[in-house]
């Protein structure tokens, strides 16, 4: 193996370790994000809950506005029916009158259970501005523990990034671009080593997607120092040395 394959697997294990210090970094920042999210979930939700609250306040209000109507109207059905001058008279407004309580009487249920239903959205008011102080206290420790945290990995990352340009200063511009072109499709796994399934036999496959690998393909990476990708997922081939 020459050194322009040398220097590919040696940027490779730099690579993995760059991509996973980025990742615990990234992890690190989502925390915050993941609980700041669901201090937004809190707050959306009593918001909701609010809302609600008025709009069955406001049909409270209307409700009690139509019961004082009709409480006018049955007290003058009442006075009315005191003054009934014939009992075909009386009886009509009698039916009247109890229909108009029948309807006040709905309409008190009504109300009545629309105010029940504002104290349990009170309650629960309550303990979701309960929840949102507890969440608030949340936010605010793991932001202190993540940013304790990131800064450390920071540093971790710096480090292995000026590693890596250390091991790629070396290789061609050419084979670099391709390696990098390739980590980004394979989340940083670029370089693929080529097994053989059995030991004694004469098939060859592809450590990275498995498929199959000519026989040419081994013969020339066996004498030379080339970029050679396999067919099937473009990954760089490379031999282990025998050493």
């Amino acid at each position: 193996m020459g050194p322009v394959l040398r220097g590919l697997i040696k940027l490779q294990g730099v690579e993995n370790r760059l991509r996973a210090a980025k990742t615990k970094l990234a992890r690190c920042r989502r925390s915050v994000l993941f609980q700041e999210n669901q201090l937004r979930t809190l707050q959306s939700g009593l918001e909701a809950k609010q809302e609600e609250m008025k709009l069955t306040n406001l049909q409270v209000s209307r409700l009690e506005l139509d019961l004082k109507g009709r409480d006018d109207q049955i007290s003058k059905l009442r006075s009315q029916l005191n003054l009934a001058r014939t009992n075909k008279e009386y009886s009509a407004l009698l039916t009247e009158l109890n229909t108009a309580k029948a309807d006040d009487s709905k309409l008190e249920s009504q109300v009545l259970e629309l105010m029940r239903n504002v104290e349990v959205d009170q309650a629960a008011c309550e303990e979701i501005k309960k929840q949102i102080e507890e969440q608030r206290v949340k936010v605010e420790e793991v932001r202190k523990d993540s940013e304790s945290k990131a800064v450390e990995l920071e540093k971790d990352v710096e480090e292995i990034q000026k590693e890596w340009n250390e091991a790629s200063k070396d290789i061609p511009g050419d084979a670099l671009h391709i390696f990098e072109r390739v980590a980004e499709t394979y989340d940083g796994e670029a370089m693929a080593e080529i097994e053989q399934p059995q030991e004694n036999g004469d098939s060859y496959a592809c450590g990275g997607c498995f498929m199959g690998i000519p026989a040419e393909v081994i013969n020339i990476l066996s004498g030379r120092d080339e970029i050679i990708r396999c067919t099937s997922c473009t990954r760089i081939l490379y031999l282990k040395d025998k050493e």
